[in-house]
């Protein structure tokens, strides 16, 4: 299982450092599908974070991929997270476990008009709560991308070096 969870995570990572375009056009693009993946329900990220990545000219790639953050296995951690850490923020009074039951049967239907059928606490909580993951996030992603990018392309480049050093000799 972790053998191909690592092949998954090498196959986005070298395409992520592969993708044409200057270091910050990348990093940008994933800083946006960051954003996008915490602040935008599931299920309508992309229609978001696509045309989003031609507005701010960054990586479509990118954009694309950073959405992942929510996805099908994640939701089920960082929704009733986001949900809890707003409540906190508008000083609402849901549970956690509450919050939990609620994101369960949401997630199991598939349908966000059952989101905002609890109510307008937990809607606002969803939304504030994912508000403030994803001005936490966007930043460190931006920086943390930029640099493997920058780390990738300098070790690429240095092979390349070595490389057409020996074929001389």
């Amino acid at each position: 299982m972790f053998a191909k969870l690592k092949k998954i995570l090498t196959f986005y990572y070298m395409k992520a450092v592969r993708d044409k375009g200057t270091p910050e056009y990348i990093a940008r693009g994933w800083a946006i599908g960051m954003f996008v993946g915490f602040a935008i329900p599931f299920g309508v990220q992309l229609a978001i974070s696509i045309p989003l990545s031609f507005l701010m000219k960054g990586s479509k790639l990118g954009s694309i991929l950073g959405t992942f953050t929510t996805n099908h296995f994640t939701i089920f951690i960082i929704y009733p997270f986001q949900c809890w850490l707003g409540n906190k923020i508008i000083c609402g009074n849901l549970s956690l476990n509450k919050i939990e039951c609620m994101m369960r049967d949401v997630l199991e239907h598939r349908n966000y008009e059952t989101l905002f059928d609890m109510g307008l606490e937990v809607a606002v909580s969803f939304f504030i709560g994912g508000l403030l993951l994803a001005v936490i996030s966007t930043p460190v992603c931006y920086y943390v991308s930029r640099r493997i990018v920058i780390k990738y392309r300098l070790l690429r480049e240095k092979a390349r070096a070595k490389k057409s050093a020996e074929g001389r000799k």
